[in-house]
């Protein structure tokens, strides 16, 4: 069954996600999403509280593709992207001087240790809706038990909810889509910077 992810996101920096040239990745941060979601499911992410009080909306996309194995990292179609921070030097991946994301510390988080690297995995979706700093909470009045669940979230484990919220999220998704056929509606909230990391919060799933 397709399953739904949400999440706050602690940072909107064009990093996590990354949308550029017609595709959204995410390949950066959330190791736990980026590991278990397949495709064909559906990732929200919200504003938290230190990027917006109201937890705007700030992308919704459908997998459509899955890279693991560090496979993102290695391919040279996707090297110039903008989270694509990490290069294979010598048999081990290294944290690029020239990336605008993160930095050296980081790499265990993302992707994982050396050799296996388990956490390469990247999301990739060419159908989804970015809306980065044009997001609105406008979806408060409309989905209540979406409010709900986005205003709890918090730090913790993944937690499984019942129909009546799925039915909502697959509800907003479904509006989105009518409202807008353009899949970028925004620029990032904010500019690059290795100073902020994208992690934080927690997520939940459907």
């Amino acid at each position: 069954m397709q399953r739904i992810y949400l999440y706050k996101m602690v940072a909107d920096t064009g990093g996590a996600p990354c949308v550029q040239n017609g595709l959204l990745s995410l390949a950066i941060c959330k190791p736990m999403i980026r590991m278990k979601a397949k495709e064909g499911d559906l990732v929200f992410g919200f504003a938290a509280k230190g990027v917006d009080p109201s937890n705007r909306l700030i992308y919704v996309a459908r997998i459509t593709h899955k890279l693991c194995h560090a496979g993102y990292f290695r391919e040279r179609r996707y090297a110039a992207r903008g989270d694509c921070i990490y290069k294979h030097t010598a048999g081990r991946f290294t944290w690029k001087r020239t990336a605008q994301h993160h930095g050296p510390k980081d790499l265990k988080h993302d992707i994982g240790e050396y050799p296996h690297y388990p956490r390469a995995c990247v999301l990739l979706s060419t159908d989804f809706r970015y809306f980065g700093q044009a997001g609105t909470a406008e979806y408060k009045a409309m989905f209540p038990r979406i409010k709900r669940a986005v205003e709890q979230l918090g730090r913790g484990h993944l937690v499984n909810h019942g129909s009546e919220l799925r039915d909502e999220l697959l509800a907003m998704e479904d509006w989105i889509w009518r409202s807008s056929a353009r899949r970028v509606l925004g620029r990032p909230t904010s500019e690059p910077s290795r100073e902020i990391c994208h992690r934080g919060g927690s997520c939940v799933t459907v």
